[in-house]
């Protein structure tokens, strides 16, 4: 597998990454179809840096990024536990000195898996600010001196 620059036409692969990610998620309110799905993803690799994870089966994985906010970071469920959102986030830590991301409160796992990749949570909001109206926590990533 290797990290490589997502393309328009990794799309399609990235929205099944994500949607799948949301129907599998039981707290995950169903908020959009798949197709919305797939414009929102091509409107991130239009917008923002995305790197995807990519082997002979395709697209597994991505990270969206713009500047210093982390937007997201989904795997396919067979790629993950095996370190490669680690490697997406050591990507952007070479080339960043502070990183800020979001993630819901219910996500307990992300927010485990963040931690020990030094982000501290540093705000929690009541979900009025997102679309789903789920309780988030905001976290911060910063380079030691």
């Amino acid at each position: 597998m290797r990290l490589v620059t997502a393309r328009e036409k990794d799309a399609l692969a990235l929205a099944g990454i994500l949607w799948g990610w949301a129907a599998e998620t039981p707290w995950m309110p169903k908020l959009h179809a798949r197709p919305d799905t797939e414009v929102f993803l091509e409107r991130l690799i239009a917008q923002t840096e995305v790197t995807a994870i990519r082997n002979w089966r395709g697209v597994q994985g991505f990270l969206a990024r713009d500047g210093e906010m982390i937007h997201a970071l989904y795997l396919h469920p067979r790629v993950r536990g095996q370190g490669w959102g680690a490697r997406l986030l050591d990507q952007v830590k070479a080339r960043s000195d502070r990183l800020t991301l979001w993630a819901f409160q219910a996500n307990e796992g992300a927010r485990v898996f963040y931690r020990r990749e030094g982000f501290v949570e540093v705000e929690k909001t009541n979900g009025a600010g997102n679309d789903e109206k789920l309780p988030d926590v905001r976290m911060v990533w910063r380079r030691e001196a």
